[in-house]
């Protein structure tokens, strides 16, 4: 009796520990299924985790500290089911290799968002040569920030201020891919209870220098990141654009959109404006142009006015861009459909998402007629950018 006691005992603790094994190794994932484990690593000496915000709708955005990165961004569709609305890998392991997986998926952008002519700025009367990443058609322009070593690609330190606030700061040295002065910077996501995607950027200086960040979520509200999203219906609250080349620089002129397939100001089908023979579309194999938002008036924007909007009838999840930068960069995922496997295994077409990208114009710190990015030490740089989430009950464009 005493063996047979001595067996059921070992038994049970064989059976408690092999369970105890189990709920260890099973991972806790998110409403994205994503498992924070694949984002714990230390890169460069700074720690780097995935971070998780939630609202009381059950709205859930994952944002890693590498690059201040946008994971995933789970919203409710027209049936209250949750949706994943941006593209993004499910490791960090793809976000870091910069060889294989290169992205800017989700990411906080900065020195400078966008391109600057040749990668040469004049700042205080000194001119500095910032580094030339983006080559493509023969150009040498620096494209946000210097890309692969630019911010996107940088660890942010992390306070978790609360269940829906993300706080994301960095420091970048004088020097840093050819821009001036020693910024501190800050980030910082907040997912509010009308499910909104809140995002504020500042920054500070000690030497005269530039500065316009931004975020490059790229989104399809679709609820399949396996198919094309030109079907999506887009609004531009915009007047007018900025021309570019054929290397995707500004060309310094504004022109009116009236006429042309630029014009959004009724909200339309993208592919219906999509016109490959008109020069400037053609050029950029799509859309990947700046919009002049006519919510920014006399050196002012008003962030409380919608100033563009996405909406999918499939799903009917309703997107509405509110910021205070005088322009908004539309980039309809040109250069995807890499064959890449992305998050979940996914491979991501051309022209599967929509990049609404607020900011000063590009190339702006040499056109000087336009809105300057100019920070100098004593100022605060703030740009904010919201992004609305709702359902929007008829499927046709209004």
């Amino acid at each position: 009796m005493k063996n047979f006691k001595s067996i059921i005992l070992a038994t049970g603790v064989a059976i408690a520990m092999l369970s105890a094994c189990e709920t260890i190794e099973k991972p806790v994932l998110t409403a994205s299924n994503l498992d924070p484990a694949k984002f714990d690593t230390i890169i460069n000496g700074d720690t780097v985790k995935l971070y998780v915000l939630k609202n009381a709708n059950g709205m859930e955005a994952c944002i890693t500290n590498y690059g201040g990165r946008v994971v995933s961004l789970m919203v409710p569709d027209k049936d209250g089911n949750l949706t994943d609305v941006v593209l993004g890998y499910d490791n960090i392991a793809q976000y870091a290799d910069t060889l294989n997986s290169p992205s800017d998926y989700g990411s906080s952008v900065g020195r400078y968002a966008n391109r600057i002519n040749d990668g040469k700025i004049t700042v205080a009367g000194q001119q500095y040569q910032l580094t030339q990443n983006d080559t493509g058609n023969g150009a040498k322009h620096c494209l946000h920030g210097g890309g692969n070593t630019g911010w996107m690609h940088k660890v942010y330190k992390a306070n978790l201020v609360d269940e829906k606030t993300l706080r994301l700061s960095l420091v970048s040295p004088d020097g840093d891919n050819g821009f001036p002065g020693t910024v501190t910077a800050v980030t910082t996501y907040k997912l509010t209870d009308d499910n909104v995607l809140d995002i504020t950027f500042e920054a500070t200086t000690d030497k005269e220098t530039i500065i316009n960040m931004t975020n490059h979520n790229y989104y399809n509200l679709n609820g399949d990141l396996s198919q094309e999203g030109m079907d999506m219906v887009l609004y531009i609250n915009a007047d007018n654009f900025t021309p570019s080349d054929a290397s995707y620089m500004t060309t310094g002129e504004i022109k009116p959109v009236e006429g042309t397939p630029m014009d959004f100001r009724t909200p339309s089908v993208i592919a219906d404006k999509m016109d490959t023979t008109y020069v400037y579309i053609k050029n950029a194999t799509g859309f990947d142009h700046n919009w002049c938002l006519n919510t920014f008036k006399d050196g002012k924007g008003d962030d409380s006015q919608v100033c563009a909007s996405l909406y999918s009838p499939k799903t009917g999840i309703l997107l509405e861009m509110f910021t205070n930068e005088p322009g908004v960069q539309v980039y309809t995922g040109n250069f995807q459909g890499t064959g890449i496997a992305c998050k979940h295994g996914v491979k991501y077409p051309k022209h599967v998402s929509v990049c609404l990208e607020s900011q000063k114009y590009p190339d702006s710190p040499n056109k000087k007629d336009w809105v300057q990015p100019t920070l100098k030490p004593g100022e605060q740089y703030y740009s904010h950018a919201a992004y609305r989430f709702s359902v929007k009950e008829d499927k046709k464009a209004e």
